[in-house]
């Protein structure tokens, strides 16, 4: 338990963490704090054992009381900016957000301000004692749609948890270039580019990741496609339908030269043109509750410009059957 100003927590050491080190039992007793963290308390008296202070190494015994009584340090030396966000859900462990397409999620080279961190910062301060500012997953910048960041340190350990034993669901929408017949699973391993260091690709040395998909409208060259992830990589969604030879429609890292499929209208042709992301959106994110246990799901609709993007390809296709009788 933690007071406001302070971290404050004691224990006892059960029967099955007795002869453990001291850092080990500290982790499995405290699993909402970093090792690294845990480690760092320990050597500098912050945390003790029977009240005395102890090395991370030495051993505990049965019945030892742990106690901590440390300051909260930021985890992140990044500026707060008033940056407005569009918040689904939010209550003192979570903040659940509708992201939009162009907003990149964490300050990186290029992109040192105006990302959702420095925003989190500003709405949401206590997560400048989080890990990342409590981003636990996150949306490409061109990607639209809803994403959870966590508020607390209960928070950040339960979704951490639920991201790693693959409990969280994460849905997409997508539209894809070709014609789909039927929905099927992509089971391919991802990792790094050999040769581009800015796309990840499918490699047998990849990590396992697995992209199930389904078709929710078909239209004369192009699908829209509802995908949910088992894993997530990088990428993910983008690579695994390139690889099945659908790239996503204006995706530029994996999308190729623009494809115009037979009989486009000048229509058309703009709208494809026009849409320099990739269109893909997260949709739908369900989760339990890290205090509570309840189940929660929330959805997000499409944004305008997929919305727009749809109703074109579907009245191209609306304008061929008339055609063709």
């Amino acid at each position: 338990m933690s007071s406001e100003k302070r971290i404050i927590a004691n224990f006892v050491v059960p029967p099955e963490l007795s002869d453990r080190r001291l850092d080990q039992a500290a982790a499995e007793l405290m699993p909402e704090h970093s090792r690294s963290r845990l480690q760092s308390w320990i050597k500098s008296g912050a945390l003790t054992v029977n009240g005395e202070t102890r090395k991370p190494r030495d051993k505990v015994m049965l019945d030892d009381r742990l106690a901590l009584d440390a300051e909260p340090e930021a985890q992140v030396s990044w500026q707060a900016e008033e940056i407005s966000l569009d918040i689904v859900y939010q209550d003192e462990h979570l903040l659940v957000i509708n992201k939009p397409a162009g907003l990149v999620v964490h300050p990186a080279a290029g992109h040192a301000d105006g990302t959702l961190v420095n925003a989190l910062l500003n709405y949401a301060p206590e997560v400048e004692n989080l890990p990342r500012a409590g981003i636990v997953h996150r949306l490409d910048k061109d990607t639209s749609g809803i994403m959870v960041v966590a508020r607390s340190l209960i928070a950040h350990t339960s979704l951490v948890d639920q991201l790693q034993t693959r409990t969280m669901g994460r849905e997409y929408e997508a539209v894809v270039v070709g014609t789909l017949t039927g929905g099927a699973t992509v089971d391919a391993p991802i990792g790094r580019h050999p040769q581009e260091r800015k796309k990840m690709a499918v490699v047998a040395s990849g990590k396992p990741a697995v992209t199930h998909y389904r078709l929710v409208e078909r239209f004369a060259a192009h699908t829209h496609v509802r995908c949910k992830l088992e894993s997530g990589r990088t990428h993910q969604i983008r690579v695994h339908m390139a690889h099945v030879k659908h790239p996503l429609v204006g995706d530029p890292l994996y999308g190729g030269r623009l494809r115009l499929p037979k009989g486009t209208t000048e229509e058309l042709r703009e709208a494809l043109s026009a849409f320099n992301r990739q269109a893909l959106h997260a949709r739908q994110l369900t989760l339990e509750h890290p205090e509570t246990g309840e189940i929660l799901t929330w959805e997000v609709p499409l944004p305008e410009d997929m919305v727009a993007l749809i109703e074109a390809l579907r009245k191209h296709a609306r304008e061929l059957e008339t055609r063709d009788y």
